[in-house]
């Protein structure tokens, strides 16, 4: 047993890792890349994947498996597809998790470790890559920071959102890609049909309706509308793909409804505290100089009740970025992660939006780590 600086936090049942060994979407892109002759499908793979001519990948952010399942009255097309639930990464956020589908590593090789990750000082915003001093690609330069090529070095085309195609987290994780931009959902089934017609064995598309609608409304009527019409976007793909093709759905993670569930940290933890990184359901927090056994005693006492409370290095040795931790990644690492268990956020005041989130994802419970791996083939 590794002694810990003071307190070890046994993860409860509740606590889903990722399979990075077997069923992640780590190992998605990597299966369907390789040569056939080199290794079968995986038996996690959905059967209809199996011999097809070409395939498209489409992650819907934001749709966890169990959110899906609680809605599949209204998502018919995605409940008649074949395939279930996968795990996705460590922390189960976007930044991080498409990262992983598109390279093809897991969070502890590829380096991008969370949403908002501490670099020489800074805490730089990898979504938006900005820091509190502004836009930092010149400082701090995508292609550096995760120089792996996506798709395994094939110039795949992404068919995502046109205004995403020269951000400095496109460069970071699409790097080698070939952008086909969409301004609305009828022109990304467009997109993808055009590709198709023009003979691409594979295409990846990203749809962020999801995820934005759980943000801003949460996992009410607003959220079942947009699981609705995502459910009609997959149908309408299925009805443009040629014959031998098809449609595999996937996503980067699931969602919690917190609301205004908003816990601030404790006076004793506050006073000991560098600064914060990750966002509100995966807090890393950067102790003073000496104090990062403190800092773990008072984050425990303060909000153990709502979280687990590890320190840095249960979290490498349990792997829950990856089994293999690069030196970079290690680097951008806090002292102690504190990981909501219960339906809440933890406040960082630094990390700011245009509204206040009240579904929120990054923890390690069932609803944010199981995802769905769907297919179908052309209609």
């Amino acid at each position: 047993m590794v002694d810990y600086p003071a307190v070890e936090e046994a993860l409860d049942e509740s606590a889903v890792l990722p399979d990075y060994s077997g069923a992640c979407t780590t190992h998605i892109v990597p299966a369907l890349l390789r040569p056939a002759s080199s290794a079968p499908l995986p038996s996690w793979m959905p059967a209809p994947v199996t011999g097809a001519r070409q395939v498209v990948l489409l992650v819907l952010d934001g749709l966890g498996w169990l959110q899906l399942q609680r809605l599949s009255t209204v998502a018919p097309t995605m409940a008649a597809m074949h395939g279930g639930p996968i795990t996705t990464v460590v922390p189960s956020t976007t930044a991080t998790a498409l990262t992983s589908i598109a390279t093809g590593l897991p969070p502890s090789e590829h380096g991008v470790v969370g949403y908002r990750i501490e670099v020489r000082g800074e805490v730089l915003n990898v979504l938006r890559w900005s820091t509190a001093t502004g836009d930092a690609r010149r400082r701090i330069r995508p292609s550096t920071f995760q120089p792996v090529p996506a798709f395994l070095g094939s110039a795949t085309p992404v068919v995502a959102r046109a205004e995403f195609a020269q951000s400095g987290f496109t460069e970071a994780h699409l790097r080698g890609a070939r952008h086909v931009g969409y301004r609305t959902t009828s022109t990304l089934v467009v997109e993808v049909r055009r590709l198709m017609a023009a003979g691409e064995p594979f295409v990846y598309a990203y749809y962020d309706g999801v995820d934005k609608v759980a943000h801003e409304y949460g996992l009410g009527e607003h959220f079942a509308a947009e699981i609705a019409h995502t459910d009609r976007l997959v149908g309408d793909l299925l009805g443009v793909l040629p014959d031998g093709a098809v449609l595999l759905v996937t996503a980067d993670h699931g969602q919690v409804d917190v609301g205004g569930r908003i816990r601030r940290l404790g006076p004793a933890v506050g006073g000991l505290l560098k600064g914060q990184s990750g966002e509100g359901r995966f807090r890393w927090l950067h102790a003073l100089p000496g104090t990062a056994a403190d800092l773990l005693a008072a984050a425990s006492e303060a909000h153990g009740g709502e979280a687990w409370v590890v320190p840095v290095e249960q979290v490498r040795d349990e792997q829950w970025l990856g089994p293999v931790l690069t030196h970079a990644a290690a680097g951008r690492l806090g002292d102690v992660a504190l990981v909501a268990r219960g339906p809440v956020s933890f406040d960082d005041p630094a990390d700011t939006g245009p509204f206040e989130l009240i579904s929120r994802h990054g923890s390690i419970t069932a609803e944010e780590m199981l995802v769905p791996l769907l297919a179908a083939p052309s209609r």
